[in-house]
């Protein structure tokens, strides 16, 4: 399994180095956290990784990237932003409007050119987090590919050889799993996820560590297998790209992974703004 490349370092403010090109700011809202990154060509030159929470207003997204990238605010060439929570997306869209008028904005939503074929039921109902993905997949990798997106959910994301996205699977994730588990047993208590010494425990937290571990990958391994078989598609010739915030983890417990990209998302989100720059959301 080969490893993504991380953010550039250095000085600057929130980690942005001063002399880094001005980028495009990127962000990715999930259920749990947002991912937000500045980007140039597929290159994240910055990184963060922020708590999720609906009640936060624009006005308060707007001094949190105040904070994060300074004066660069002023110097983007544009934004993209995809979100699962509604109500975030919301004050997004507000501050987009009030804060950041005179820049090329895109919000994926359905309408939206990504570039993609989507040859679901209702391509319309598919979360845009789950298009971008495959959609960066498919121009990293090429096609076949197959998306593990490991973070709340653990969510498959399928394109065929033809280049054609044709839906997923989705399931609870490590850390959704083991809180599901903890909140219906009484006697078992909140636990750190992590990779225990040993797949067989000697005592209980290693137990659910394990569980929520190797029970991940071994859940993701079961499905790739099925996926595979059922769409006819050859180990060999598929590439099968892991990311999310807990793809760190489990990912390398996985047989069938081949590579982790952690900015698969935000590179994804740049790629549907290259297509959808002189819209406004």
């Amino acid at each position: 399994m080969s490893g993504g490349q991380g953010p550039g370092s250095g000085g600057g403010l929130g980690g942005v180095r001063v002399d880094d090109p001005d980028g495009l700011l990127c962000v990715a809202v999930g259920n749990d956290r947002t991912e937000v990154g500045l980007l140039e060509d597929g290159e994240v030159l910055a990184h963060w990784q922020l708590t999720t929470r609906e009640q936060r207003t624009a006005d308060e997204w707007w001094v949190l990237l105040t904070g994060l990238l300074g004066g660069r605010l002023e110097r983007l060439r544009g934004v993209a932003v995809a979100s699962a929570v509604p109500a975030v997306l919301q004050q997004w869209r507000a501050m987009l409007d009030t804060r950041l008028a005179e820049v090329p904005c895109v919000v994926v939503e359905p309408g939206v050119r990504t570039g993609i074929p989507v040859r679901t039921e209702n391509p319309r109902e598919v979360g845009t987090d789950r298009v971008v993905d495959a959609l960066a997949a498919l121009r990293r990798y090429g096609a076949p590919v197959v998306v593990v997106h490991l973070g709340t959910a653990t969510c498959l994301e399928v394109v065929t050889a033809a280049g054609v996205y044709v839906g997923g699977v989705i399931a609870p994730g490590a850390e959704t799993s083991l809180e599901g588990l903890r909140r219906r047993a009484a006697q078992l208590r909140e636990v750190e996820l992590v990779r225990p010494p040993a797949v067989v425990a000697r005592n209980t937290v290693e137990a659910l560590q394990s569980g929520a571990v190797y029970g991940a990958a071994a859940m993701v391994d079961g499905l790739v297998a099925r996926v595979l078989a059922e769409e006819g598609l050859a180990a060999a010739d598929t590439r099968v790209v892991a990311t999310g915030h807990l793809a760190h983890l489990v990912a390398p417990e996985c047989a069938s992974v081949t590579d982790h990209d952690p900015w698969l998302t935000l590179r994804g989100l740049e790629l549907v703004h290259a297509r959808n720059s002189h819209r406004r959301p």
